[in-house]
């Protein structure tokens, strides 16, 4: 299994003189894109009703959860990134952890498979789901990932989102009153302004 991993990874990983575009357009995917999400699940909040800030809620939950779980599986396994055993070419830095399963593609796809998980917000996280695919690419690409890296990402978020979809009542029903009032205290210049609703 460990050969065919190495395998992929050279197989998709860039050549040791990349196009400039290609570099630039995997930079983009593979930094920066992951920005888009904690920009969803605020505009998702702010714009939504208590029904659909319940679902972003849940899906915030659902990306942390499986974080949580990426964390203590790097505890338990330590997997190696292909530049710590010298291999392909890495052409962003990053940290010398542990790679398995990405923590990048795991809070994107928690996300989104939590999001696809519920009606009002379906579209959205096909969407974001989607976005996944050239991300995954970028970071084998750029060379701090391995293809099995992604698998164990789509794992872990799946697993996350489906038990943090089984929580909708006993956890996230019930902690949503204490976070709707935080966000009415912090938020309370601009809501009396008209800026943001209630």
């Amino acid at each position: 299994m460990e050969h065919l991993n190495q395998a992929l990874f050279l197989l998709l990983n860039a050549s040791i003189h990349p196009s400039p575009f290609v570099l630039f357009i995997a930079s983009i995917f593979a930094v920066h894109a992951i920005w888009l999400v904690p920009l969803i699940l605020v505009t998702g909040w702010l714009r939504g009703n208590e029904v659909q800030r319940k679902i972003y809620l849940q899906a915030a939950g659902a990306g942390l959860f499986g974080l949580l779980l990426n964390q203590i599986i790097g505890l338990l396994w330590v997997h190696p990134r292909p530049f710590m055993i010298g291999l392909g070419h890495t052409l962003i830095p990053h940290a010398a952890d542990s790679s398995f399963p990405s923590d990048h593609l795991t809070l994107l796809w928690s996300v989104a498979i939590s999001l696809s998980l519920h009606l009002h917000s379906k579209t959205t996280g096909l969407v974001l789901s989607m976005l996944g695919i050239p991300v995954a690419w970028a970071r084998i690409y750029l060379g701090v990932h391995f293809p099995m890296d992604m698998a164990g990402a789509l794992a872990i978020s799946a697993l996350s989102a489906v038990l943090c979809r089984r929580a909708e009542r006993t956890v996230f029903s019930a902690i949503y009153p204490t976070i709707f009032l935080i966000y009415c205290s912090l938020c309370a210049p601009l809501i009396r302004r008209g800026l943001l609703r209630l």
